[in-house]
């Protein structure tokens, strides 16, 4: 009798936990850290990044990013790339090839998207890939217009 209890017990776990994974999957983002691992899909249009902002944090520094809110900046042959946009809320992961390092950022953008404020922090330190170094914070505004929050943007 236990036998048949344990494995009706053990057949309705496997069916409920069948019907939880074949449900359909939501998109949103997890923690910061979800960008050291697999990269959430994202359904927000990125072209909204499209631009120049500054930078500021200490001295200011002009990012110029493309419509897939990637790009550049001048300290140490800069770049960024976007991994995830969800509302106001924006990760992604920084490069800077003259002094060998690299990592990722957050940023909570303002409604109309012409400002935000952000945290950067290291993920790699020349051969340290676990470095003990801290970030920062950082205020970011654009300088251009790029696409304002109420534009439509054009069928892809």
């Amino acid at each position: 009798m236990r036998l048949v209890q344990s494995r009706a017990c053990a057949l309705i776990m496997a069916i409920l936990l069948l019907t939880a994974c074949s449900g359909p999957q939501s998109s949103h983002l997890t923690t910061s850290s979800s960008i050291a691992g697999s990269v959430t899909r994202d359904s927000d249009d990125r072209r909204v990044l499209a631009g120049e902002w500054d930078y500021e944090e200490q001295a200011v520094v002009l990012l110029t990013l493309d419509e897939s809110g990637n790009g550049t900046y001048g300290w140490k042959k800069g770049q960024l790339r976007t991994v995830a946009l969800s509302g106001l809320h924006w990760e992604g992961t920084w490069l800077q090839e003259e002094n060998d390092r690299e990592g990722n950022f957050v940023v909570e953008l303002s409604p109309d998207l012409s400002e935000g404020d952000g945290r950067w922090w290291y993920t790699r330190i020349g051969d340290d890939r676990a470095p003990t170094a801290k970030g920062g914070t950082f205020h970011l505004s654009r300088k251009t217009s790029g696409l304002a929050a109420s534009d439509t943007p054009p069928a892809p």
